[in-house]
């Protein structure tokens, strides 16, 4: 641990032998033997006189921008205002189509900004911003962070939206419950094997998405869809019908891929996205093509 500062994580128990600890926070569920780290990359056992369980990205962050709130994508909730942005390091899944890999499957190092939560507090007011997204890469791995922010930042009127893979286990959904107020879920295709191969599931998409809506969360969807891995009519449609019957107020936006990391197939086809958000328009009642 020496030369980082890391901060204590949770969600994890030791392992009946001592010698790993089983992190709680994502599906993965990590065995993560003592001085090594989990998928994720930010999380690690270091079982010293100063170690444990630990990161060292916990309310640190590499970007921090004011966008507009239709850029993460929401578009019913708080629709022409701007929020304050934030992005750390690394992610659970690996999709090959990443369009932030810089950060999330960063190499070598990368400066870091920490920021406690008031002074997020005090950063989001002094920009007349009401809301803090956290975004770029993936949120649930600053959860800790999130859920000790959020209520500081509610004090002065300022939400918490997450920008997510939804992969986070169900302790941590139900804490999401508690201090999120909206999130944008990438449900990244209708096949549980593709899931698996981007080192994912969707049974936990699925569950999650479910519990945050029947949570009060406000809740929108993103599917990119990428030529040879998410592009099927007949599984889109499947997914969409899916999302109706969790609720049809849920937003749907259906995003165009553009080349990005490891994947160098063709840009999808911008018909083929309007055909996508025809087909789901006959179960949802407000689809958005998106990248085109």
């Amino acid at each position: 641990m020496s030369g980082r500062k890391w901060r204590e994580a949770g969600w994890w128990r030791l392992a009946s032998d001592g010698a790993a600890v089983i992190c709680g926070l994502c599906f993965h569920k990590c065995r993560i033997r003592n001085g090594t780290v989990g998928t994720c990359g930010a999380r690690g056992f270091f079982n010293g006189s100063d170690g444990g369980f630990a990161s060292p990205h916990l309310g640190k962050f590499v970007s921090v921008a004011s966008d507009p709130i239709e850029k993460k994508p929401l578009r019913r909730w708080r629709p022409g205002s701007y929020i304050l942005s934030l992005g750390g390091l690394h992610c659970n899944m690996a999709c090959p189509f990443c369009q932030n890999h810089s950060i999330a499957h960063p190499m070598g190092n990368i400066r870091e900004r920490e920021i406690t939560p008031e002074q997020l507090a005090e950063l989001a007011a002094g920009s007349s911003l009401e809301a803090v997204a956290y975004t770029y890469n993936e949120p649930s791995l600053q959860a800790e962070y999130i859920f000790e922010a959020s209520p500081i930042l509610k004090k002065r009127g300022i939400a918490t939206v997450m920008v997510t893979n939804g992969m986070f286990s169900e302790a941590v959904c139900e804490e999401a419950v508690r201090h999120v107020d909206a999130m944008n879920i990438d449900v990244k295709a209708w096949s549980k094997e593709t899931y698996k191969k981007l080192g994912g599931s969707l049974d936990v998409v699925t569950r999650n998405v479910r519990r945050l809506v029947d949570g009060g969360v406000h809740v929108e969807v993103t599917n990119l869809v990428v030529p040879g891995i998410s592009d099927s009519e007949e599984r889109f449609a499947d997914m969409a019908s899916w999302i109706s019957e969790v609720s049809s107020d849920i937003p749907l936006h259906v995003s165009r891929y553009h080349p990005a990391y490891q994947y160098s197939a063709a840009p999808t086809d911008a018909g083929l996205i309007k055909r996508f958000r025809e087909i789901a328009l006959a179960s949802l009642k407000y689809v958005y093509a998106g990248n085109i």
